[in-house]
């Protein structure tokens, strides 16, 4: 279950347009601090306003929630320095650092590869982990027929192998800096393509796994995650050194930046780091979100020893309750001992902020735990019904709210509404625009408003869902 923002408030400006009134013209950011704030004037200030990349790593929103790497560990810095945390999202390098300079914010918390270049115009922090750059390349098509080593023959395997052919990096990024220096030891030299300052290095990985280009370079870490929902990307060929990763600020903070080092020692000497870590670069998200059983009787008489509370939970939202099981079974595979990777909780997946919302005290108890999963479905559905009348279509918007967050839906209906399609429609209409909110065009768009989502998940889950609906139709008597 993916809960919509109960239980927390986050302040939450949206960044300006893309960076200007640059010192130079070679470089279209502020290169020095334009104002002296350091630790004193924040701590005075009451808040530490921290620049983040909206993408499945930085920041996101998930179960209703915000999450992710620099997001936590925000958290927990300005818990140490006693302030409270603003986010402020912006759209590429370049504008970070503007926006930095700029005063706009206090600490750009990206994951940020240390560079002579970059060292003109911020102060890095103690680094936070090493890792190198990877070429992303999609694996042929018959690549599970393929031995290691015939595999191998059909990738490219070594940087020459990228002579002649177009990568596309994004603008001003390390990446485009690291094919630039191969360049110079190549008699053809690699095409390379930068994409605009205001898309997304997961956009560009995208765009290998669906085979739109044919390479792209990102940091080993972020490459990790990514091939976690894409099996079909290759991502064992090193491109750089070992390279550090790093947050930032003003050049003038001097403060700031000895009392981030001093917070950083202590959560890796804690295990904290390690903890926040693993929990992002290292767990395999995929294979915790969803249990399968490895099969099904062809015919069943109790689908779980929940099947009578949830009887009496379908008649309140006026669903089959074999659908409501088939949420469940879903959600955890009918185990109230389950918990995700995020936190959400037993048999319906609960998050604690929502469990707390509807006043749920344990639910780790299958009766509470149901309970509020089915006022959740009846919020929900009371949500969809002001705009989506018919009852089997509205079943699809309120399943993948719960999976996904209602304010996800919420921006693919209003883009659905921008681009003329029918936003009382799923299939191929809300839930196409779902589909895109992965691409900067679409997540950025001024209609939006949570931003960035690898939404292909939610849209298997309706579909995985109703499916399984249709066979417990055919299986379990009403």
């Amino acid at each position: 279950m993916r809960h919509k923002g109960f239980g927390f408030f986050l302040i939450w400006a949206l960044a300006a347009g893309q960076g200007c009134g640059s010192h130079s013209a070679h470089t279209p950011f502020a290169t020095d601090p334009e104002v002296t704030i350091d630790l004193a004037q924040i701590r005075t200030r009451g808040s530490l306003t921290a620049l983040l990349d909206n993408n499945s790593i930085s920041y996101y929103i998930y179960k209703g929630a915000p999450m992710g790497y620099e997001y936590e560990l925000l958290k927990k810095l300005a818990a140490y320095l006693k302030v409270e945390l603003k986010i402020k999202l912006v759209t590429g390098i370049e504008q970070a650092i503007d926006l930095l300079n700029k005063g706009e914010g206090d600490i750009l918390a990206f994951p940020f590869t240390v560079t002579p270049e970059r060292l003109n115009y911020v102060a890095f922090t103690e680094p936070h982990f090493e890792t190198h750059q990877v070429l992303v390349q999609k694996k042929p098509a018959n690549w599970r027929m393929l031995a290691p080593e015939q595999l191998d023959k059909k990738l490219v395997r070594h940087p020459q192998g990228l002579a002649g052919q177009e990568v596309f990096v994004l603008r001003g990024s390390a990446f485009r800096d690291e094919l630039v220096s191969l360049n110079t030891q190549l008699a053809n030299p690699i095409l390379i393509r930068e994409d605009s300052a205001t898309a997304a290095t997961e956009s560009l990985i995208q765009k290998v796994a669906t085979g739109e280009i044919k390479f792209t370079v990102t940091d080993e870490v972020i490459a990790n995650v990514n091939a976690l929902y894409y099996p079909n990307l290759d991502i064992g060929t090193v491109v750089s050194e070992s390279q550090q990763i790093a947050w930032a600020v003003r050049k003038n903070s001097p403060e700031l930046v000895e009392n981030l080092n001093v917070w950083l020692g202590k959560i890796k000497k804690s295990g904290l780091f390690k903890q926040i870590y693993s929990k992002y670069f290292k767990s395999s998200r995929l294979a915790l979100a969803r249990i399968k059983a490895d099969a099904d009787p062809l015919e069943v008489k109790q689908l779980s020893p929940y099947d009578e509370q949830l009887k009496k939970g379908a008649e309140q939202l006026g669903w089959d309750w074999r659908l409501v099981a088939s949420v469940v079974y879903q959600e955890s595979n009918f185990n109230p001992r389950v918990k995700s990777w995020a936190g959400a909780i037993g048999l319906m997946q609960i998050m604690p902020e929502t469990g707390e919302y509807f006043g749920a005290s344990n639910l780790w108890d299958p009766s509470q735990n149901i309970n509020v999963g089915i006022r959740f479905l009846k919020f929900l559905d009371k949500h969809w019904a002001k705009t989506v009348p018919d009852t089997d279509e509205r079943m699809k918007f309120v399943l993948a709210s719960y999976n996904v967050g209602l304010s996800h839906v919420i921006d693919a209906q209003k883009l659905a509404i921008k681009y003329g399609k029918d936003p009382a429609v799923w299939d191929e209409n809300v839930e196409y625009f779902l589909l895109q909110k992965s691409d900067p065009k679409y997540f950025r768009d001024p209609v939006t408003v949570v931003g960035y989502c690898r939404c292909d998940g939610p849209v298997r889950y309706v579909k995985e869902v109703l499916q399984r609906y249709d066979e417990y139709k055919l299986r379990v008597a009403a």
